[in-house]
């Protein structure tokens, strides 16, 4: 029964994804009020049509995180992997590539020292530098 209840989670996160994928695709700029407004009904996304998305100063859009959120608790599903991806630092593929296939440095690099100077050179207008005083 959990494994069934997971599978439909995962399909709904799929079409949650595509609804909030067309809601930004197919919203209507209202060039001359500076607004984003929603088209249609987007009932897993809890919008009406007509609903204000994008505006300008001090507005909050709708937040997908949050919307998964909730309907998390619809699913009772409370296993954090399953609502939210992991942190890119935390795992997946990018991370396991860099840690188990970066390139090893080069020797001849390593083994390379700039050469140190063997004296100190004469400096200029006697320790002073290019400031000339009288």
């Amino acid at each position: 029964m959990i494994a069934s209840n997971i599978e439909k989670w995962i399909e709904f996160r799929k079409r949650l994804k595509e609804e909030w994928k067309r809601l930004w695709r197919e919203k209507f700029d209202d060039r001359y009020k500076g607004e984003g407004v929603a088209i249609k009904n987007y009932p897993l996304l809890f919008l009406d049509s007509g609903t204000v998305i994008v505006a300008t100063r001090s507005y909050k859009p709708p937040n997908f995180s949050e919307i998964v959120k909730s309907w998390a608790e619809n699913f009772n599903i409370t296993h954090p992997s399953l609502i939210s991806p992991p942190h890119p630092s935390v795992g997946g593929w990018g991370r396991f590539i860099k840690t188990y296939f970066k390139k090893t440095k080069s020797l001849r690099k390593a083994s390379y020292e700039a050469p140190k100077p063997e004296k100190k050179l004469q400096l200029k207008k006697g320790g002073r530098g290019w400031l000339h005083s009288f």
